[in-house]
């Protein structure tokens, strides 16, 4: 029997290699190895780095009041703040508290909280995967930063943020809308929203979907059910206290502090405070969603000719141009970043809204691939630095801002 020479032996290797990061084929084969990988990453993380209290504590001290029966919204308080975050944010954490506290002492189980945000992690690590595969046209290796994100791992494992819960329900959702799974998918969306207001970013995007595949009348009948959910899960507190709790889960007049902001840190700390500065924004914001209605109803025909279907055949979908996983994708990920771009503060766990569908867009804009990569670097190192700085803080806005306009 021959002993294959060392050349043939590096030539599959090339081979094998080349395979996986660029034959769709092999994307599972690629997409497991790295799952594999960040498991035990995670695993290295969670065990060698030390746990950072912020707001963990604060959600649970939150739900020892709810169960003694407190259901005044404004009255639920913690070390961190008051609770500011909807119903769905305080099942879950009902349910993390019986798992994580220590039923005699209240005690927080660190490590136990931590595996179990590590679970999530992957969770929402295999669901990116999942909407990139989707969506194809993509070369196989651009999931791999997913994986290399330290700002991430630390949002996750290290930090315990309730955004890590919205994020990985939101992602299954989109999973979900792709596959054309819509009431599923809407479903999904009302229950990321119930943990955390930020998730409306994603609404207007969501509307150009349903209204341009099942029509009007079903977008409202969506809407209708993310309502329902809404009200649902917040009984408790709506039988009670209902403008206290509403109030206090959808304030969106929040003003946040300017020492933690990574986004507008080159702003003069009066303008940031000042409701100008706010009206402003929120008119980008509405500026913004304008001009990328018409974008993504420009393969049936512009915003127009959409508008004035869904109006005269409102039980029918209005659009032309098939809508494929792709660009269900694209539409989502790019509402959000539009939102992100013009938010009045990020803090640093917000990271996390965003960070597994930068690939995505990145490589769905015209710039070579270096410069792709540079854009996700520059990024990685805007939201790794602390506390954020004028010259971090310009770069993570103009990087946003490449991506939006490539």
């Amino acid at each position: 029997m021959a002993i294959p020479s060392s050349g043939t032996l590096l030539q599959g290797a090339v081979s094998l290699l080349q395979a996986l990061l660029l034959d769709r084929r092999y994307f599972w084969a690629l997409a497991g190895l790295a799952l594999v990988a960040d498991a035990v990453l995670t695993q290295l993380v969670i065990r060698f780095v030390g746990f950072t209290e912020i707001d963990y504590e604060t959600y649970i001290e939150h739900i020892t009041l709810f169960v003694k029966g407190e259901r005044d919204y404004s009255q639920i308080t913690g070390p961190s703040g008051p609770l500011v975050y909807p119903a769905g944010h305080v099942w879950i954490h009902w349910v993390l508290r019986h798992v994580t506290a220590d039923q005699t002492t209240g005690a927080i189980l660190v490590r136990t909280a931590q595996q179990i945000y590590g679970a999530l992690y992957l969770w929402t690590l295999l669901v990116s995967c999942q909407v990139y595969q989707q969506a194809g046209g993509m070369p196989n290796y651009v999931i791999l930063p997913l994986i290399l994100s330290k700002r991430l791992h630390s949002i996750f494992v290290l930090r315990l943020f309730n955004d890590c819960w919205a994020v990985a329900i939101m992602m299954t959702a989109i999973v979900a809308y792709q596959k054309r799974w819509l009431k599923v998918g809407t479903g999904l969306y009302a229950l990321a929203l119930s943990v955390k207001m930020n998730i409306l970013l994603y609404l207007p995007g969501i509307l150009v979907i349903l209204v341009q595949t099942a029509g009007l009348l079903a977008g409202l009948g969506h809407i209708a059910l993310v309502i329902g959910i809404q009200g649902l899960l917040a009984l408790p507190f709506l039988n009670t206290h209902p403008k206290e709790y509403l109030s206090n889960a959808f304030n969106l007049s929040r003003v946040f502090l300017y020492k933690w902001t990574v986004n507008w840190r080159f702003v003069p700390e009066e303008v940031f405070l000042s409701t100008g500065f706010a009206k402003c924004l929120l008119a980008l914001h509405v500026f913004l969603l304008l001009v990328f209605g018409f974008k993504w109803c420009q393969p049936d025909g512009g915003l127009f000719p959409v508008i004035r279907r869904s109006l005269f055949r409102p039980t029918e979908g209005s659009g032309v141009a098939p809508m494929n996983p792709d660009r269900i994708a694209t539409i989502l990920f790019t509402s959000n970043l539009l939102g992100i771009i013009v938010a009045r503060s990020l803090h640093y766990q917000f990271y996390s809204w965003y960070a597994q569908q930068l690939p995505f867009l990145v490589w769905h804009t015209k710039y070579p691939t270096p410069v792709r990569l540079v854009l996700l670097l520059a990024i990685e190192y805007a939201w790794n630095v602390f506390p954020s700085t004028d010259l971090s803080s310009g770069i993570l806005l103009v990087c946003n801002t490449a991506i939006l306009a490539g």
